[in-house]
């Protein structure tokens, strides 16, 4: 194995990874593909070195492992190596792409997820499959119900008005064919109402065990589920320079089109983790309806922008909150000024 290679681009897949080595200067040295058994044993004989990789699924774990053997790991956004990938797109030219842009001093980095960070937000991305799956159920017994005159009141709560009649023998508007082809949902619906709340109760004990997650609760439209997906998805606060870079992270700041000396703001960029930027939206409606006129700062806001560009303010105000939190210490309210 050549002692020159500083900086190695990993191009990782399923089954077939590819390897690009350069030395100090950027000249390439290796060039090899690897199978998945053996990408463990190469890197293992391979010197310290810098290595590069896309932030995708298993990019956390290959990190990780890499990180044991000595490697100074680097996760780079698959949109940043694009720019860097000369012509035609292979493996290889990935693979050479990413050994180019992790050496560049303005690149920004994913901080690498540890296992029981990924072990909490698996049971996030369980929780939202289910609640899709739910919806999905919902609006299918409202249509099949819908063609044969059956309708229900609004709001997903409702959908037990219209279980009751699909088990009711004595209904004469639903058919017998079609009462026993929707018994077939209303089973699956009440299995992924038993599951989504044994996984709320998960989460109720992973926030229970977690000061940070129990702190972040105390802060208004901050409940289980938002505070253990932020304290889950955020390695370390010190990442981010502040509060407002946290916010931009979530994608909850004004998308800028400036030039010639003119500074132009849109909407928000809804860039970075939209999943934390939904929930964190959601509790501030929940904040606009409990809230809105007693928050001094809120109702000003109200008479003179519209209620969903409110909302957003809201979420952008309470993730500058938790980054303060997480980064201080302290509790909502208590937190010194100084500090913060």
């Amino acid at each position: 194995m050549p002692d020159e290679v500083h900086v190695v681009g990993l191009d990782i897949a399923k089954s077939v990874f590819q390897v690009h080595g350069a030395d100090e200067h950027g000249r390439a040295i290796v060039r090899r593909k690897l199978r998945r058994d053996d990408v463990e044993q190469f890197f293992r004989a391979l010197p310290s070195c810098l290595v590069g990789l896309e932030a995708c699924p298993g990019a956390h774990f290959w990190g990780r492992l890499l990180r044991s053997m000595g490697h100074e790991v680097r996760l780079i956004p698959a949109q940043y190596v694009r720019p860097y990938v000369k012509t035609n797109k292979n493996d290889a030219a990935d693979a050479e792409a990413i050994c180019e842009a992790v050496t560049r001093p303005t690149m920004r980095f994913v901080p690498i997820k540890e296992e029981m960070q990924q072990e909490i937000l698996v049971i996030h991305r369980v929780r939202e499959m289910l609640i899709r799956q739910r919806t999905q159920l919902i609006n299918a017994i409202r249509g099949h119900l819908a063609e044969f005159g059956v309708i229900g009141p609004n709001r997903a709560h409702n959908i037990g008005l219209l279980t009751v009649l699909i088990e009711d023998e004595t209904e004469t508007r639903i058919p017998p064919v079609v009462r026993h082809a929707l018994r077939y949902l209303v089973e699956q619906l009440r299995e992924v109402k038993t599951k989504l709340a044994r996984i709320d109760s998960d989460l109720i004990t992973v926030a229970r065990d977690s000061s940070a997650c129990r702190r972040l609760m105390t802060i208004p439209g901050v409940g289980v589920v938002t505070a253990s997906a932020l304290v889950s998805s955020m390695r370390d606060p010190a990442d981010f320079k502040s509060g407002r870079h946290f916010s931009a992270w979530l994608g909850l700041v004004p998308k800028q089109h400036s030039t010639g000396g003119k500074e132009q703001l849109g909407s928000i960029s809804k860039r970075g983790n939209g999943y934390l930027r939904k929930l964190l939206i959601h509790g501030s409606r929940s904040i606009m309806r409990w809230r809105g006129r007693t928050w001094i700062w809120l109702a000003k806001l109200r008479d003179r922008r519209p209620a969903n560009v409110a909302v957003v303010a809201i979420a952008n105000k309470t993730a500058r909150v938790v980054w303060a939190l997480l980064r201080y210490g302290g509790t909502y309210g208590v937190l010194t000024r100084g500090a913060a």
